[in-house]
């Protein structure tokens, strides 16, 4: 691990980890988010921002330099209940700048206020505006982080059941796709993980879930039936994360299905590391390989 991931994984262990067990006042804790990403989250160089619509959903559209043709529709993370494009547009931009792409990032609504389906129902609504609007689907590809990598996952399996095209991959980086919370890494990574406290997961998923079945595919991509193999997949796991277990059952699923899916496991990093992009070369070693990925499977390379 380098010195600069090791600095941060302790900053989380010791500020951030307690600060989330501790939370109860989920406006300031929204609110805290978004400014930390404001003053500490670098953007990739030369990349533009814009606002946009896509239908009734609010996005920003992030395009860096000599972007092609390709497309990232991409969900941020914050566990279903915070976060938002603001939050993450520099992860979806240095992405996107990996893989010669674009990135549209939708503002889906969160939990409690708006309990699932809500964020599927918006991740679909961007989808449909997106090929409305003439995206190529063998040019697109979905992502996420955290969240946002089991909503993407999610969007996948729902996509399929609408009628609507496959995207040409996924992407996911530390994705929580099960909430029953089966994985056993709940337990056994509970203290190994330095940024996420396992004891607030029951509560949280009471928020997003206000008491629908947990075993909802589209909401559990771990449980989505397909018809056909899944869209190929690449998942980023740390092995010592709460959800490294969701990342191992992820795959087995997709493969089990006849799709394609591999695991990038990072030893020892903090869920959902790449959003470190530009302070820690681990993220944005992660987000080169993320973005290679991207290129070959939407043809804009090799």
């Amino acid at each position: 691990m380098s010195l600069r991931l090791a600095a941060l994984s302790l900053l989380l262990r010791l500020f951030e980890k307690p600060r989330l067990a501790a939370a109860q006042d989920l406006t300031g804790l929204r609110a805290g988010f978004e400014a930390i990403a404001a003053a500490s989250f670098p953007s990739p160089p030369g990349v533009s921002y814009a606002d946009e619509w896509l239908g009734r959903i609010a996005a920003v559209r992030a395009r860096p330099p000599g972007a092609g043709g390709a497309l990232i529709l991409y969900l941020h993370g914050g566990a279903f209940i915070l976060g938002s494009p603001r939050t993450h547009r520099h992860l979806a931009a240095a992405l996107a700048a990996a893989a010669g792409a674009e990135a549209a990032i939708p503002a889906y609504r969160l939990a409690p206020e708006h309990p699932h389906p809500a964020a599927l129902e918006d991740a679909l609504a961007a989808w449909r505006a997106l090929l409305d609007r003439g995206a190529d689907p063998a040019r697109t590809a979905f992502a996420g982080d955290s969240a946002g990598g089991g909503l993407a996952l999610a969007l996948a399996a729902a996509a399929r059941a609408e009628g609507l095209p496959d995207p040409a991959c996924v992407v996911a980086f530390s994705p929580w796709v099960d909430m029953t919370l089966s994985g056993a890494s709940w337990r056994t990574n509970a203290e190994a993980d330095c940024m996420l406290p396992a004891t607030r997961a029951p509560e949280v998923v009471g928020w997003r879930m206000n008491g629908a079945d947990l075993r909802d595919p589209f909401a559990s991509p771990l449980f989505a039936r397909w018809d056909r193999p899944p869209p190929p997949a690449l998942i980023f796991a740390s092995r010592t994360e709460v959800l490294a277990d969701d990342a191992i059952a992820m795959a087995a699923a997709l493969k089990a299905a006849g799709g394609e899916a591999e695991i990038a496991w990072a030893p020892d990093a903090p869920h959902a590391w790449p959003i470190f992009t530009g302070l820690a070369p681990e993220a944005d070693e992660a987000l080169a390989e993320a973005g290679a990925y991207v290129a070959r499977r939407t043809g804009v390379a090799p």
